[in-house]
């Protein structure tokens, strides 16, 4: 007996019948889920929220970051007033004693010079010192026989910083070897 006659005995559809094997044309409708593509979807689910997450958190911490520069911005300036009132005081008082005036304008110095240390960044204006590329800016060359060579003899402009935050390094004068 053939296959097909068997299987029509027996209450079967013959192979040909139900289409196993002969028909390659894709099922109608969506394929039942199983257990890993459940768990395929649950995943990709939580990699999209956390990409989500992860992207408000970008967002948030350059808000955070803008509003932090802008507060540290106006405590600096903030601080530099004072200074400022103080120079325009000395300003309106021009007519008056030129001593006064100088003794004003050096405390007004002094003011800012303490502000700047306030803020992370003294002044460095040393003499005698051996000459440091990180801390000095050789813009003369002198020779001096009482230094040894490479000694900072004069500063021509401060510096300002330490060796960790540096604004301006200090313009100086270095002793040359006598040659």
């Amino acid at each position: 007996m053939a296959t097909t006659e068997r299987a029509a005995e027996q209450g079967e559809p013959s192979a040909e019948v139900a289409g196993a094997g002969t028909d390659s044309r894709p099922r109608e409708g969506p394929a039942p889920a199983t257990g890993v593509e459940e768990k395929l979807a649950e995943l990709e689910d939580r990699w999209r929220r956390a990409v989500a997450d992860l992207d408000n958190v970008r967002k948030r911490q350059a808000t955070e970051l803008r509003r932090e520069v802008e507060a540290e911005r106006a405590k600096v300036a903030a601080a530099w007033l004072p200074v400022l009132d103080n120079l325009e005081l000395a300003l309106a008082h021009a007519e008056a004693d030129p001593s006064a005036i100088v003794q004003g304008v050096r405390a007004i110095r002094e003011q800012a010079v303490r502000l700047l240390a306030g803020l992370g960044y003294p002044r460095d204006d040393e003499t005698g010192v051996r000459f440091d590329p990180n801390r000095h800016e050789v813009v003369a060359a002198v020779e001096d026989p009482a230094t040894e060579p490479n000694t900072v003899t004069h500063v021509v402009r401060p510096g300002y910083g330490t060796d960790r935050h540096r604004l301006r390094p200090a313009a100086v004068a270095v002793s040359k070897s006598q040659g």
